[in-house]
């Protein structure tokens, strides 16, 4: 208890004394306080804690929820609610956030920001050409396996885009463990619309250097609205509604038309609200980011209008950092104020700026950005096929939208005031991981069905000789088509294949985007898959085919929006093995019940299908898919179905009079899987990754406990040698004992500015260690003395509380009240020994506590008042409890035996009736009265029957009260 001493004497403490005080004055009530507490423990209490994580270009917000506590954002080490997503590294160390944007000033190409939308980029896409302009400062160059995007600083420091950003997910992880106080390692992650599967797969990469297990990846428009929806759910109702969820963030503006709907479950019955993707629309480099750099540009300009010095300020990247910041600074406030004012302080060679800035001179900047605002929500109406007039409202969020022009120009285009209920820049983080706890172990939610919508759809191409010696011809199936609900499971059969084959998975039709965003995409293919041993398997089963139902390929568009081939099957009908009579029987009436599933259903496309290769849903539109990797068909393999067969079909198989029996059997076809997009970090390249990772938080962990150690022992000394010049404090240490702490404090305080190589923690824990060994002695006197005060009162108000008790109790005794005897005069004698006793040791020992020095050896400890008050608080529990259960004696009203008995006997011997008759109360039972009768003639005076009765059950006088203390 007095290792930890500390020196101040807080309110909370007293407030634990005076809760203690209410303890012992009433029992009773505390005891259903604690249980009433107990009872309100939530199930679930061992679940681990989930997070999830809006990670957006310029800003990163985590959400976390946790076993009995509800969902909240995660506060970084500043105690802010965002954090800026930048990544610097300079002299060895590693900074986040707004230290690293500090370090960003005087060295740009150390921090590492706006990284997001380089996932999945090869060097020569677009996307990083603009990422190169709008900052000059980085060296940029291609993975030599993967040709993605790295940033070289030098042939010893250079980050792949998965590793930078995999970090970013490692401070995120730490804000979320600190708020929880427990590890975390499932998240949900919000992702722009537009991300596609390379993007994807690259940032699930990302978070397994991270070692976080994606839940689920959730477009951010989409936790929004799930967000806009769990809130409003009472609203929500059998009749659809329609909103438009508009985004403009630092980086990108996107648009999205979705429903909420009450909808019952044809399978589970149950009715739930369910929010689906209508239409979308997005413009991935309309955002902040570039007016803000539109407004850096300027302020260049005009630095160099002003001709302060020779040198060109762009081409000094730190003076172009600073700019950089100055103008996103700029921008927010131009947002709320007409005009203000630039002010940088030594921008270049010692050199000033100031320059006034008005809105109108911002909204001049980017003249050319406006007509693009409302672009991305005509897009959204146009893929939804709704009119503007249907639509509820259009609400904002994201950053960008509270700049007054973007607002306008929306207005003006809806022709209505724009919804700003949401929190701008909470409401995906909040969304999100309300979707990590529904899917997270040991959490209950109330359940929400999201229904997203395919941005790029998705189909397969390959090659058929239609065997006529014409060409052969390419054919493409749409798999999973614009605007399609996911997730959602496909099947394609191929029927006419009869040696190995490939085919390709490719986006598909993309005339709804323009010409420069499909060269944003990157490559358009996917994934070719290739079939091997199909001639062997097929000639293999040949003998026992009765009919071919093809080669079944399954594909599933998950949740995350990630498309997989999971699972290719030859599938087939062949002749049952004979059956008993009764197994006969049996299929003959489960004929009744069948169905024929010997069609496949197509989606929409059956025009452009023929028999050989058709494609089914395997799902309903919007059921959980299976996770990555999984055979959709396990399950399916072990059935055995009825397939009706046609008459032709019967004739050529077997005699006209005997039915054949079928059985559906699918093979498993070998195939590979390559992948044609940018390849995801796998293999050695990933180990390497995770090696590096590792080594870099290793040395932070460890920087970081070697300040926190030195720090945590400065910290002591300082704070040592004011309190020992307190008299609060020094009156509690000897001369001699303060000499010796002030000694040491000196003695260490050197010791601490000098150099030292290679410091470690377990060094500065020593010294630490053994100055505690010296301060706690005299620190836990001062808590002594401190504490005191509150623990007599609070025993002395529990001393008062048992007096008063004992003297209502010693008027419930047998001898006091024969009515009431509840207590025994051993259990009243012992009860008030204890009471007279603890009173006695309180003065005394108080007494003699008050002759003695501050810095003498403490004579009545808080803890000798705690035992001597739970000592009291047993033997009034005891009574306590004791009262609670007694009840009064209820005396029956019937008569003896004994009495009845008696009273027949006079009754027949008056009337002269025949003795060898029954008796009358055994000839007719008397009438049972009604309670309030029965009540109305209690009598207290107990018979003879009772009382030994009583007599017996009571122990003797030295058996009626054992001492709490003995027990």
């Amino acid at each position: 208890m007095f290792a930890e001493a500390t020196n101040k004497h807080t309110t909370k403490q007293r407030r634990r004394w005076s809760t203690t005080s209410l303890y012992y004055v009433c029992p009773i009530l505390t005891t259903f306080g604690l249980l009433l507490f107990a009872g309100n423990i939530l199930p679930g209490t061992n679940a681990a804690a989930v997070m999830s994580v809006d990670l957006g270009t310029e800003w990163m917000k985590v959400g976390v929820v946790s076993p009995g506590v509800p969902m909240e954002i995660a506060l970084n080490r500043e105690s802010k609610r965002k954090t800026p997503v930048i990544l610097a590294f300079r002299d060895g160390l590693r900074t986040f956030g707004e230290d690293a944007m500090t370090v960003g000033i005087r060295e740009p190409a150390a921090a590492y920001g706006y990284l997001l939308d380089l996932l999945g980029k090869t060097i020569d896409n677009p996307i990083v050409d603009l990422y190169r302009k709008r900052f000059p400062y980085y060296e940029i160059v291609g993975d030599p396996e993967r040709n993605t995007v790295v940033f070289k600083k030098n042939d010893a420091e250079q980050f792949s885009i998965e590793e930078l950003v995999a970090q970013i997910l490692v401070k995120a992880k730490e804000f979320a463990q600190e708020s929880t106080s427990q590890p975390i390692t499932e998240c949900v992650l919000t992702v722009p619309a537009y991300f596609g599967q390379a993007e994807r797969e690259a940032l699930l990469s990302a978070a397994d250097l991270a070692s976080l297990k994606v839940l689920q990846l959730i477009n951010d428009y989409t936790a929004v609205a799930l967000n806009y929806g769990v809130f409003h759910r009472a609203e929500i109702n059998e009749s659809v509604q329609y909103f438009i969820f508009y985004d403009m963030g630092a980086y990108k503006t996107s648009a999205a038309v979705v429903s909420y709907q009450l909808i019952k479950d044809k399978v589970t019955k149950e009715t739930n609200p369910v929010v689906q993707v209508l239409g979308v629309g997005y413009d991935r480099t309309l955002g902040g980011l570039e007016l803000q750099l539109r407004l850096r540009d300027y302020l260049a300009a005009e630095f160099n209008a002003i001709r302060k010095t020779k040198t060109d300020v762009t081409s000094s990247p730190r003076a172009l950092a600073k700019l950089f910041k100055e103008a996103g600074r700029l921008k927010n406030v131009l947002s709320a104020n007409n005009d203000h004012y630039a002010q940088i302080e030594n921008l270049l060679d010692d050199e000033d700026f100031k320059l006034q800035v008005t809105r109108e001179k911002l909204e001049e900047l980017g003249a050319d950005l406006w007509p693009r605002v409302v672009k991305p929500l005509e897009q959204a109406l146009a893929s939804s096929g709704l009119p503007l007039d249907a639509i509820s409202q259009v609400i904002i969020f994201g950053g960008g939208t509270r700049v007054p022009k973007v607002q306008d120009i929306l207005k003006q285009a809806i022709n209505q005031e724009l919804g700003k209920s949401l929190n701008a820049d909470e409401a995906a983080t909040m969304g999100a991981v309300y979707k990590a706890a529904d899917l997270a172990t040991g959490f209950k939610v109330k359940k929400f069905i999201i229904k997203d919508a395919v941005i790029f759809p998705i189909q397969v191409s390959f090659e058929r000789d239609p065997g006529d010696g014409t060409a052969v011809r390419q054919v493409k199936r749409v798999l999973f088509g614009h605007m399609n609900s996911y997730p959602q499971k496909k099947v394609i059969t191929f029927n006419k294949h009869r040696e190995d084959f490939d085919f390709y998975v490719n986006y598909g039709d993309l005339n709804h985007l323009s010409a420069e965003e499909i060269s944003y995409i990157g490559s358009l293919n996917i994934s070719r898959v290739t079939l091997e041993k199909v001639k062997e398997l097929l000639e293999q089963h040949q003998s026992q085919v009765i009919e071919s139902k093809g080669i079944k390929a399954y594909f599933a568009l998950d949740d995350s929006g990630i498309f997989n081939c999971v699972g290719v099957e030859f599938v087939y009908d062949k002749q049952k093995e004979d059956e008993g009579t009764l197994a006969k029987l049996g299929n003959t009436i489960s004929k009744l019940f069948s169905k024929d599933e010997s069609k496949e259903k197509t989606d929409g496309e059956g025009d452009q299908q023929t028999d050989s290769e058709k494609i089914s849903p395997t799902t309903t539109e919007g059921e959980t898919t299976a996770k990555k990797g999984e055979n959709l068909t396990k399950e399916e393999t072990n059935k055995t179905e009825e397939i009706p067969q046609s008459s032709d079909e019967k004739d050529k198989a077997a005699p006209k009079n005997e039915t054949i029996k079928l059985v559906t059997v699918k093979e498993p076809v070998d195939y590979k899987i390559s992948k044609l997009f940018t390849p995801p970090l796998t293999g050695e390249s990933y180990e390497k990754s995770v090696e590096k990772l590792t080594t870099i938080n290793k040395l932070e962990s460890d920087r970081n406990r070697l300040e926190s150690t030195l720090n945590a022992l400065e910290s002591h000394v300082i704070e040592i040698q004011q309190k020992l010049n307190e008299e609060e404090y020094g009156s509690c240490a000897s001369a001699e004992e303060k000499e010796k702490i002030l000694e040491q404090c000196s003695a260490i305080s050197d010791w601490l500015y000098e150099d030292h190589e290679n410091p470690t923690p377990e060094m500065y824990e020593q010294r630490h260690k053994e100055l505690k060994k010296l301060t706690n002695v005299f620190l836990a006197r001062h808590w002594e003395h401190s504490e005191r005060p509150d623990a007599l009162k609070a025993l002395q108000n529990l001393l008062n509380h048992a007096k008063k008790f004992l003297d209502r109790a010693m008027n419930q005794t047998k001898e006091a009240n024969p009515d009431k005897d509840i207590f025994t005069a051993v259990e009243i004698e012992t009860l008030s020994k204890v009471i007279s006793e603890t009173d006695d040791w309180k003065k005394k020992e108080s007494e003699a506590q008050q002759h003695l020095k501050r810095y003498d050896e403490v004579r009545l400890s808080v803890k000798d008042i705690t035992d001597k008050m739970s000592q009291l608080d047993r033997e009034l529990k005891y009574m306590v409890n004791k009262l609670k259960i007694w009840k009064p004696k209820v005396k029956p009203t019937r008569k003896t035996k004994k009495e009845n008995k008696t009273e027949n006997v006079e009754n027949e011997s008056g009337s002269g009736a025949n003795t060898d008759a029954p008796l009358q109360d055994e000839q007719q039972p008397e009438t049972e009265k009604p309670a309030d009768k029965v009540e109305e003639q209690v009598v207290d005076i107990p018979t003879a029957e009772d009382k030994d009765a009583d007599a017996s059950s009571k122990p003797s006088a030295t058996e009626e009260h054992t001492p709490r203390s003995d027990l």
